[in-house]
């Protein structure tokens, strides 16, 4: 294993994981809202065909009926959320591994580093959770032909307002259930991957620009693979009406086993998989091109 590179401080962390989390969103966003609406589409009546018949006809049809704009619906709260999520989403994944590390130039296992990545989805769910609510209740509004919410603001608002910061914070076990073995998946096959892609008698911090968005990419896709089941839950549970689930992820589970079987749980697949790796790939380059540019700075100060 390549030796790791030393926890880097807070305020670096902040901005460069910042910068790695606007590309994320940027680039992954019009798919987020295609996954979204084919996992809360309503189940179609006998006879009838369903809203999307897939990806494809979702973006297609989301298009057409709202433009490019339809696309990024809702990817105002995911952005005012990305900068100190993803600070703390690396802030934590470092923590987690100086937290393991006995003497600081340790190098970790794979199971440290998947233990460590799993710290980061707990510190990001505080900041995660609401995000992701207000998101999903506007991507689908459009689809309902509902104007139910103006903006973020105005629906983080009307939440509060009907049901304190619970209703602000619905989903948030889903969140968790979702980011923490996610995120874990995440960080040890990104550091993984960045392993073995390193020459040998190379640094990881001298990968080329291909491999780290090889690994990014990658990584992303990795994550999703365990992330998908408890995010589809995650989406239904956030934007089912009050009182539709009172037992929470335990009522979604069973009803969508019970109506569409166990593929409910993964849909939305196709779309996640089309985001996941130039998304993620944007995401890390955008970090380590960040973090290298503090870094000269840092040292011509």
């Amino acid at each position: 294993m390549a030796k790791q590179p030393q926890p880097i401080s807070p305020l670096k962390n902040f901005f460069a994981g910042g910068f790695g989390g606007v590309c994320l969103v940027f680039v992954g966003h019009p798919l987020d809202t295609i996954k979204v609406r084919l996992q809360t589409q309503p189940k179609p009546q006998p006879g009838q065909a369903p809203l999307y018949s897939g990806t494809f006809d979702c973006f297609r049809k989301t298009l057409v009926g709202e433009g490019v704009r339809g696309l990024y619906r809702g990817m105002a709260a995911p952005i005012i959320g990305v900068t100190p999520m993803y600070a703390v989403c690396f802030f934590g994944f470092g923590l987690g591994k100086r937290l393991q590390q006995r003497k600081p130039d340790d190098v970790l296992t794979y199971p440290q580093l998947f233990a460590a990545g799993m710290l980061s989805g707990v510190f990001t769910t505080v900041i995660m959770a609401p995000g992701e609510r207000i998101k999903c209740l506007l991507q689908i509004q459009a689809a309902t032909g509902e104007t139910k919410y103006s903006g973020s603001l105005d629906c983080a608002k009307q939440l509060y307002r009907e049901a304190g910061i619970r209703g602000v914070y619905k989903g948030t076990v889903l969140t968790l259930m979702r980011d923490v073995p996610a995120s874990g998946m995440y960080f040890m096959t990104y550091e993984w991957l960045k392993n073995i892609l390193t020459p040998q008698g190379k640094s990881v911090s001298d990968l080329s620009v291909p491999r780290i968005l090889f690994a990014g990419g990658l990584a992303g896709i990795f994550n999703w693979v365990v992330a998908i089941p408890p995010d589809v839950l995650k989406s239904r549970f956030q934007t089912a009406p009050e009182g539709k689930y009172p037992n929470g992820f335990r009522d979604v589970l069973r009803e969508l086993i019970r109506e569409e079987g166990v593929a409910s749980l993964y849909k939305g697949f196709t779309a996640v998989m089309i985001r996941a790796f130039p998304a993620n790939a944007a995401c890390f380059l955008g970090f380590e091109v960040a973090m290298k540019f503090l870094n000269w700075v840092a040292s011509g100060l």
